[in-house]
């Protein structure tokens, strides 16, 4: 039987588990990387794709799945545990190097990035629901600002090494050699080494709670529309995945048609994602000051460096540019996501994370839409300003409707049912 010794919570009482889901968590940011430089001009210049809106396709594939399963990987998550779904995920990709290696056409890669979006969902959900099991509400910013830079620094050194060898070598197969060995030593380490997470979440939480064990369909709802906080913070997820779309889909075509080199263009896409290693500082600042201020701060920065990259001209220029905006990403990503962490009871927290983080990742289907439109219909430079005007009007809606839901600087009270009696927030049950 467990004792209370047991469920003890934090990351250092918990420091080898933790680092394992650290490391594969860079190694999911590695398998999406991993694409980041190479496939959308492998797609033009070997494959024969002159449409950019078809380029733009792969992502949309990529986009939808991977937030369609974000919602059931969380639900997943509670009923089957963190590791079975983690495994899962680690499965699916195994797959995806042979398929971008000795892909015909255009179409298999669009079928591999339905893999990748699989891969992505799983690993990366269960990947930060652990973190938070260990971690405790007391380091739940620090948790969730290490696991996305650990993420998106693994994003940024994937596309900086496949960038090189393409460079070198060529476009295929010889970056995705890199990509099977990574795919094949998190599976590894997922079946081996992983242990199971979800029973500190429910030694966490009241049962008996009246916020506890809500359906999912009510989790849907509150999540999404039924708070104003909430619905400010989905919104803004959503949105915000422009930007990484962005840097994924028309930031290489836009830098080689200037005349920069794959490999030159793998370092800017790079630096944007390398950046996100902030969010290790990020995460720990919202912790101190609370979750608000970063999130409305990135919001406006993140749609600035967007802006800036089409207005100037000249390598440095689009290096710096490019880490402005990774560094506004840093600040508002980590700490949108924690606000329905803070919000959540711990017995449907998984779900609710799960419901943000599918309207977040549909940012990523959305975006590639309207950037593949822009570009094909207007000029590669019209994306870039379609996204920043999004992200400022994003963050105007963030600064209006968002209360702050640390639970100690902020007041937000989620809804609560007619017949439940007043009661403090659930960010601080």
């Amino acid at each position: 039987m467990s004792t209370a010794t047991d469920m003890e919570q934090g990351i250092r009482e918990h420091l080898g588990q933790f680092s394992l889901h650290v490391m594969l968590v860079f190694a999911t940011g590695l398998t999406i990387g991993s694409e980041r430089a190479v496939v959308p001009v492998l797609g033009r210049d070997e494959l024969g794709v002159e449409s950019l809106l078809v380029i733009g396709s792969f992502v949309v594939s990529f986009g939808f799945v991977k937030a369609l399963l974000n919602l059931y990987a969380g639900k997943w998550g509670e009923e089957y545990g963190r590791k079975p779904v983690l495994v899962l995920g680690w499965a699916t990709a195994l797959p995806l190097p042979v398929i971008l290696v000795f892909a015909p056409s255009w179409a298999w890669i669009s079928v591999g990035n339905v893999l990748l979006g699989v891969n992505q969902a799983l690993t990366w959900s269960m990947a930060i629901n652990a973190k938070i099991d260990l971690a405790g509400p007391d380091q739940r910013g620090l948790a969730v600002g290490i696991d996305e830079a650990f993420g998106y620094g693994g994003v940024a050194v994937g596309a900086w090494v496949t960038g090189v060898i393409a460079g070198r070598w060529s476009l295929r197969p010889e970056p995705f050699y890199f990509l099977a060995v990574v795919v094949a030593l998190a599976f590894l380490v997922s079946i081996f080494l992983i242990e199971e997470t979800v029973q500190y979440a429910a030694a966490e939480g009241d049962d008996d709670h009246h916020d506890a064990n809500l359906p999912f369909r009510e989790v849907l709802k509150r999540a999404t529309y039924g708070d104003r906080t909430l619905f400010a913070a989905a919104q803004a997820g959503h949105v915000e995945n422009f930007v990484d779309t962005l840097f994924w889909i028309a930031v290489p075509l836009y830098l080689t048609s200037q005349g920069l080199g794959i490999a030159a263009v793998g370092v800017v896409v790079g630096v944007h994602s390398a950046t996100y290693f902030l969010q290790i500082a990020t995460g720990g600042l919202a912790d101190r000051i609370g979750r608000r201020p970063p999130v409305v701060w990135g919001m406006f920065l993140a749609g600035a460096g967007v802006l800036g990259m089409v207005l100037v001209e000249g390598y440095l220029a689009w290096v710096a540019l490019a880490a402005a905006s990774g560094l506004g990403m840093a600040l508002l990503y980590p700490n949108l996501m924690t606000v329905p962490g803070d919000a959540a009871h711990p017995t449907w927290r998984s779900a609710g994370m799960g419901v943000y983080r599918m309207w977040r990742d549909s940012g990523y289907g959305v975006g590639a839409i309207l950037i593949g439109l822009a570009m094909e219909f207007a000029t590669v430079e019209a994306a870039f300003h379609l996204t920043a005007v999004l992200m400022f009007a994003s963050g105007a809606v963030v600064y209006v409707w968002m209360e702050e839901t640390h639970p100690d600087f902020g007041t937000h009270e989620p809804p609560r049912p007619a017949r439940d009696p007043p009661s403090r927030a659930m960010a601080e049950d």
